[in-house]
Order: C-alpha cells, then sequence, then structure tokens
C-alpha cells in the first residue's frame, strides 16, 4: 500500500474515534444534566385522554392516595406527598423523589393528579420508567395496586 493510502487510513480512523468520544460525552451530558425545556415549549400533558394501564382501579383499592413511596430499593420507606398535585421522580435536587440510581434520569418521571385518578408520564429518560412491568411510552393512569419501577427502585401509591 501507498503511504498515502496508509495516511488516509489513519486519519479516518482518528477522525471516526473523536466522533464516537464526542458522542458518548454527549450521552453523557444529557444524563447529567438533563435538557433544558423552557416552560412555554412543553404544554401539560391533557390528562382526561390519557390510556388506562392494564389493569383498572379493584373496589378493595378505595381511598384517595396520600402519598408516592418507594416500596423497594436503596430508600425504601421514602415518600413523597401527593398533596401538591405532582410528584417530580429523579436524581435533580429540585424533584421531590431523588432517588440515587445510576439507571435514573435527571428528571425522569412525574406522577400528575388528574380528574379520574393519578398518571405517571416517563419524561424521555434513558432507561424508561415501568408500570406492572410494562415500559410505559405515554402518561399512563396507576392506581393503588399498580406498582412503578424506575431503575432498580420500585414505587406505588399509598394511602
Amino acid at each position: 500500500m501507498s503511504e498515502i493510502a496508509v495516511m488516509l487510513i489513519k486519519v479516518l480512523f482518528l477522525a471516526l474515534l473523536w466522533i464516537f468520544i464526542l458522542s458518548v460525552a454527549s450521552v453523557i451530558r444529557g444524563d447529567m444534566f438533563g435538557r433544558t425545556v423552557p416552560a412555554g415549549m412543553a404544554p401539560p400533558t391533557e390528562l382526561g385522554e390519557a390510556p388506562r394501564s392494564n389493569t383498572r382501579l379493584r373496589r378493595k383499592d378505595r381511598g384517595t392516595p396520600r402519598k408516592f413511596s418507594i416500596t423497594n430499593g436503596e430508600l425504601a420507606g421514602t415518600s413523597a406527598d401527593l398533596a401538591g398535585g405532582t410528584v417530580q421522580i429523579g436524581r435533580s435536587a429540585d424533584c421531590q423523589l431523588i432517588l440515587e440510581d445510576d439507571y435514573v434520569s435527571t428528571r425522569h418521571a412525574r406522577v400528575v393528579a388528574g380528574d379520574s385518578g393519578f398518571y405517571i408520564e416517563d419524561l424521555g429518560s434513558t432507561n424508561g420508567t415501568y408500570v406492572n412491568g410494562q415500559r410505559i411510552t405515554q402518561p399512563t393512569t396507576i392506581g393503588l395496586e399498580d406498582t412503578v419501577r424506575i431503575g432498580r427502585t420500585v414505587m406505588r401509591l399509598e394511602v
């Protein structure tokens, strides 16, 4: 092979290596610091039209949930009050439920009170939010019997 061809292969390899390194750094930065969305850019989701989860509230689950609690994980027993209507979940200090988990995004998900119950919405997290073992892609109704898993942490609504 000529010297020019070898030099071009080396330069091409070096360029591809730098593109890979920069893309990895971008993903890490986005996961650590989150994406900043101005308040006017993301209107609140119309919760009245959200699809229901596969399970419906059972008759035994009478009562209004008052808190969203961690039932399994490093922070088991920790809970957030639902009186404000919204609970943000993530690693950020401005979240109401702060999870110290490698698989949790800065602003991972939120629980919102709607007209017909509570909904959980994944906020574009990297590793997803699971309700009763199924990954959600849109706001999903949750009840007292439903379990929510984010990373290694399991949570649920409690009266």
